[in-house]
């Protein structure tokens, strides 16, 4: 397909990635037109069943700044500089996410970071947005939008954004997998306690449990949201109130008396999948259309190294930079993005799936607090030339998929370094940093 200029483009998807992808599209003057299938969610309201918190950081923050969102979205963010752990045992204890415990990530509503997005591509000159507008899928001979309850419409480039379960994705017929764990998660609240928070606000709260988990993250209005992460025969269990009230005063005793409606909650909030989607590729061309997956339509990961949004965003980044490399040639563009990020999804796929064991068991280990110890000290010692897998992908932009490796590189220097001298390991540290 030739350069940009009288292409149709459509959006399949007005969540936060589709939202940021059209802002950019139009701010190249490209017109677009966004297909929702929800009513405008700022009317109607966010909606159930998803995730209400995100953890947006480094990655995440750069994408913003592209579309000049970047400080609005931290106004609305509360930082968490690192993790509170509650052991079942009691004694509840704070690890900090960076050596210097000066760097936060940061918990902000997915509603206003939604709305703030929606605002910004409706007043961005060429961007579209059509609510209430179900896309079935993509016909790439004719050329074609397929929508529920409608006649088909014409388009040239679609850019599908409308996450996991992508219908979109689903009509294209391309080489997938579905990995479902067998967790599931369920959303409870603890509210403001005489006005101010019930728990320390500075924190993304765990209560590791072994097989499973609880987490919470603050918001603005001085309440909490958790998130149960559970085998999903567990949720089932609790099939009474009585039940539900003498599992959590049993399981987390220090937070069970600050949730007055836990039943309630428990019994209203549905059960949600965590799927982990792999895909090849993630474009399809057609005599009539040209079809590119992105976000969680490409690659929906876990949540548990709190990278889904941040990740989707340099997707959007990519198509953004892709199309100024290649003066706007849409295939040659699209072709280029897919073989760029692909690693780097599958890769923070992987760390996302291994961070869950750390979060759900390591964090309560004596073992694990000393390792975490041992590499701040290092951080501080040798900084910038040994840098932890979590701060890597929490406060950098490196590409994922240069992280294992540089990992690696850094731990056989430290083994290196017991039979040597301290100068030989900043040496050699200095040569992985140049490297990676």
């Amino acid at each position: 397909m030739a350069a940009e200029g009288g292409e149709r483009v459509a959006i399949v998807g007005a969540g936060l990635a589709g939202c940021l992808l059209a802002v950019l599209l139009g701010r190249r003057g490209i017109a677009v037109t966004v297909y929702e299938r929800r009513p405008d969610p700022r009317v109607a309201g966010a909606e159930r069943g998803r995730s209400i918190n995100l953890a947006v950081s480094a990655r995440g923050l750069a994408a913003l700044e592209q579309v000049g969102l970047r400080d609005q979205s931290l106004k609305q963010a509360l930082p968490m500089h690192g993790r509170m752990v509650h052991p079942l045992a009691g004694g509840q204890n704070f690890q900090p996410y960076s050596a210097d415990g000066e760097r936060a990530i940061n918990s902000i509503s997915r509603a206003e970071l939604n709305r703030s997005l929606l605002d910004t591509a409706e007043s961005t000159p060429g961007v579209t947005l059509r609510f209430s507008q179900r896309v079935t899928g993509v016909d790439v001979e004719a050329g074609a939008l397929l929508l529920e309850d409608a006649d088909p419409e014409p388009a040239d480039v679609v850019l599908a954004g409308d996450g996991a379960y992508s219908a979109a994705r689903r009509s294209l017929r391309l080489d997938e997998d579905a990995d479902f764990l067998e967790h599931g998660y369920k959303e409870l609240t603890v509210p403001p306690r005489d006005g101010g928070f019930a728990l320390d606000p500075d924190a993304l709260h765990i209560w590791p449990r072994g097989t499973s988990m609880m987490i919470a993250l603050p918001n603005l209005d001085r309440s909490f949201t958790c998130t149960l992460f559970w085998p999903k025969q567990d949720f089932a269990a609790l099939d009474t109130p009585e039940k539900v009230s003498a599992y959590f005063e049993r399981h987390y005793p220090d937070v069970a008396g600050l949730m007055p409606d836990l039943t309630g909650d428990y019994e209203r909030n549905p059960v949600g999948s965590l799927v982990t989607v792999r895909c090849w590729p993630w474009t399809r061309y057609g005599r009539g259309a040209l079809v590119a997956l992105l976000g969680d339509a490409a690659h929906a990961i876990v949540p548990f190294f709190g990278q889904g949004a941040n990740c989707a965003f340099e997707d959007c980044i990519e198509i953004d930079r892709c199309l100024t490399e290649t003066g706007g040639d849409w295939r040659r563009a699209l072709s280029l993005y897919q073989e760029r990020r692909k690693a780097n999804t599958d890769a923070i796929a992987e760390m996302a799936l291994d961070n869950f064991v750390e979060m759900r068991d390591r964090v309560s280990s004596p073992v694990y607090r000393a390792k975490q110890a041992a590499t701040h000290a290092l951080e501080r010692r040798l900084a910038g030339r040994y840098v932890s897998r979590y701060e890597l992908v929490s406060f950098s932009t490196i590409p994922y998929a240069r992280i294992p490796a540089r990992i690696r590189r850094q731990n056989r220097v430290l083994a290196a370094a017991a039979f040597g001298s301290a100068a030989a390991l900043g040496l050699g540290l200095r040569a992985l940093v140049r490297r990676g």
